[in-house]
């Protein structure tokens, strides 16, 4: 049957013909030299004759996209880059695991092997090797490997790449990827000297797909751009880069031709500085992309770099959308972040490029404050709408990320590092103020935002001694609401009921606030488990409830809402966390309170050392000192 649907004659004179063109006067053997002035990479055509006797020598028939190729030429030149000669009805034969690959895939097969690997591991004795000359690289067809309409799959090995071959469903699928392989590296030998109506009409489906990506229709943007990139054209890499991006692909994502290119770098270079970081790599696996941009750009991209790495990066833009990435940023930083990805969603038709290859606003993804709002259903969002000055349809919102209210943080999941935790919510009180009434002194003032875990390692920085008693902690602070603010600290101590001091006194001069301790039971050690809350009004406590396994402690009298021998039946063990939750909703519903998940667990926020939760032993009471040399940096 032979392959109707393709015209291998057009198909092969365009590529003979861009050869010769882009072959120039470069040293060409004497074969090459004859292809050139015929402007014909292949030969004469294989005659049924010629063909029917290979499928007898064979006992196959052929796929029908190879015998479609041989009778159009029988065999072909510079088949990719690293296959000098294809074989035709005289070259092809069995390769019957020449080079001893059988075995080294049938090792790698487990017990419950996929279907591919399995092929995989057979092919090299079965299969029908077409390749003639080449640098250690094989073509091999497999007739183990057939679609149902008759075609093999090509296996295209490398044997100096160190990498399981590529496949291919069909031989023609195979030339049209060596032609785009020779589009790609004679594109990157000649530059903007190779051209010709192929890469013309590319290089306006790139323009096109740009403008396809303002409209909001990135998925036809990426799908022409991929096309594009597998032919080596400028530009593609870059735009398909920027789309990946923001769907939380970073793989082999480098912004290629404009990370050092001064109108770019300072948008591209945070992104990249970014990833290094969240990598672990250090920042300085960024800096060869600017070992060839001039030296303003490199100083300026070091600086960047610098910056990203510290946390003191600020992504800023003009116009419109610069003033609401302030508030975004503004937002970010007291916890709301749902708010904070609002701003920048109504503001996103407003954003315009610094250049004709810029389509997202990528320095965004190196703000420490706004990189953390881009989860990937929020980049595909910002991809989906039409901005700089182009129309579309706008898409649907993503939802918020964080719920309502605190009972989320009795959500008992044995990953959350939140399990254990304590906070101060004080009302009418900006969170600027907080270290004013429960900091460590008077000179106690916001650390810039950080994670939550890389807070402990603040506080414990230039401590040499700390007494068990010294229960100071580095909380997180934040908008709780219209009304309130938040110190927030994972993990804290141990509660020492009989020494514990709540800052709820201190914190609510002139207004209320709201003290909460939890520290879940623990199995492994039969701990029974705690729940401590405190409320104050202006200095003074009004009341207190401290649960510790089934025993209540009280003093005052709390509100019938939070009543703790209501929310905490003797019978029901705290393990389960239920009378928590149901304080938790209490204090949701009794003072219009929330905490913020997104924030707290995968966000940056200010903190500050608060004064120690814990007062210092009494005549007759015993303590101990813990020694730390200094942290490694």
């Amino acid at each position: 049957m032979a392959d109707t649907t393709f015209d291998w004659r057009s198909f092969l004179a365009r590529w003979s013909e861009e050869w010769a063109d882009a072959a120039g006067s470069e040293d060409l053997s004497e074969a090459d030299e004859e292809a050139r002035r015929e402007r014909w990479l292949g030969f004469a055509p294989a005659s049924q004759e010629r063909i029917a006797a290979l499928e007898e020598r064979l006992v196959h028939r052929l796929p029908p996209s190879y015998r479609a190729f041989l009778e159009v030429s029988d065999g072909w030149r510079h088949a990719g880059g690293f296959v000098w000669l294809l074989g035709g009805t005289e070259q092809a034969r069995w390769h019957e695991d020449a080079i001893g690959m059988a075995e080294v895939y049938r090792e790698d097969l487990d017990e419950n092997p996929a279907e591919e690997q399995v092929l995989l591991a057979g092919m090299w004795e079965r299969a029908l090797q077409v390749d003639a000359e080449s640098d250690i690289t094989y073509v091999l067809l497999d007739p183990g490997d057939v679609r149902e309409d008759g075609e093999w799959a090509v296996y295209y090995y490398r044997g100096w790449a160190g990498e399981s071959p590529d496949r291919y469903a069909s031989f023609r699928e195979f030339m049209e990827a060596m032609y785009q392989s020779f589009h790609s590296l004679t594109a990157h030998r000649l530059g903007p000297e190779f051209a010709n109506a192929t890469t013309r009409a590319l290089d306006a489906s790139v323009e096109e797909a740009r403008l396809e990506a303002l409209r909001g229709r990135y998925d036809r943007a990426e799908t022409a751009l991929a096309q594009a990139m597998a032919y080596g054209r400028p530009r593609a890499t870059a735009l398909r880069d920027q789309i990946r991006r923001l769907l939380g692909h970073t793989y082999m994502v480098y912004f290629h031709g404009i990370a050092a290119d001064p109108g770019y770098a300072q948008e591209v270079l945070p992104a990249l500085a970014a990833e290094d970081l969240r990598m672990g790599r250090g920042v300085g696996s960024s800096a060869p992309h600017l070992r060839v941009a001039p030296d303003a750009v490199r100083k300026a991209g070091e600086d960047t770099l610098r910056q990203v790495a510290d946390g003191t990066f600020r992504y800023s833009a003009p116009g419109p959308f610069g003033r609401a990435v302030a508030e975004a940023r503004e937002q970010a930083r007291w916890g709301e972040t749902d708010a904070a990805w609002r701003t920048l969603r109504a503001a996103f038709p407003d954003w315009r490029p610094v250049g004709p290859d810029h389509i997202v606003p990528l320095g965004l993804l190196g703000d420490p404050l706004l990189a953390p709002l881009f989860t990937p259903e929020r980049g595909r969002e910002l991809l989906a709408t039409a901005r700089a000055d182009e129309t579309g349809d706008l898409p649907q919102p993503t939802a918020d990320l964080d719920p309502a209210g605190l009972a989320w943080l009795a959500d008992d999941d044995p990953g959350n590092a939140l399990s254990a935790y304590r906070f101060v919510l004080v009302e009418g009180v900006p969170p600027t103020e907080l270290p004013a009434r429960i900091g460590v002194d008077e000179t106690t003032t916001l650390h810039h935002p950080m994670t939550l875990w890389e807070a402990p390692r603040r506080l414990r920085a230039g401590q040499q001694e700390v007494p068990d008693w010294g229960d100071r902690a580095l909380t997180a602070v934040g908008r709780a609401g219209p009304q309130w603010s938040f110190a927030f600290e994972p993990r804290p101590n141990r509660f020492h009921e009989q020494r514990f001091v709540s800052p709820a006194g201190a914190a609510s001069r002139g207004t209320r606030a709201l003290v909460v301790w939890s520290d879940p039971p623990r199995s492994h050690n039969h701990y029974p488990g705690l729940f401590h809350v405190s409320m104050a009004e202006d200095g003074q406590e009004q009341y207190a409830f401290t649960v510790h396994g089934t025993t209540i402690r009280r003093s005052g009298t709390a509100p019938a809402a939070l009543a703790p021998d209501r929310l905490f039946p003797r019978t029901e063990p705290l393990s389960g966390r239920l009378g928590e939750r149901r304080v938790l909703e209490a204090l949701t519903a009794e003072f219009g309170v929330r905490l913020p998940r997104f924030a707290l667990t995968q966000g940056r926020l200010h903190t500050f050392t608060t004064c120690s939760w814990t007062r210092p032993p009494g005549p007759g009471e015993t303590y101990a000192v813990i020694r730390m040399g200094p942290l490694s940096p």
